[in-house]
């Protein structure tokens, strides 16, 4: 797989990150493949995609084979990775860094059940842990 550089990747865009899923659900896959899987449940044109991916390509955030006839594409970086990013820069951006403003959002904006609760104090219990 090709790679266009080393320096820090942007964020996807919100089109760019729809792509990144379909390749981390597939993993590496042609153009086509990525065109079909989007398409489902939207109407998007083939040549949307392949252009979306090409701009993704000189990004950095796919990698892409040239070994065969069709380019194959899979993700630059996996989707923990691109998740915190996301989230740090929405932490920056958005909260001033303050986590527990984010949290508080969170919570606020939707209802939470009581088991997604529990794994959020599990989550936040094994943070404490790891971090004393």
């Amino acid at each position: 797989m090709t790679r266009p550089s080393a320096k820090p990747l942007p964020p996807p865009t919100d089109a760019e990150l729809e792509i990144l899923r379909a390749l981390w659900q597939r993993g590496s896959s042609t153009v086509r493949e990525i065109h079909d899987q989007l398409g489902a449940t939207k109407t998007v044109g083939y040549t949307t995609v392949l252009k979306q991916m090409q701009v993704m390509h000189r990004k950095g955030l796919v990698r892409r084979s040239e070994r065969f006839r069709s380019h194959v594409y899979e993700a630059a970086r996996t989707r923990p990775a691109t998740e915190r990013q996301i989230v740090t820069t929405l932490l920056a951006n958005v909260f001033d860094g303050s986590a527990r403003g984010l949290l508080q959002s969170v919570l606020a904006g939707r209802r939470v059940d009581a088991d997604e609760l529990d794994e959020i104090r599990q989550l936040l219990d094994e943070h404490e842990r790891r971090t004393r």
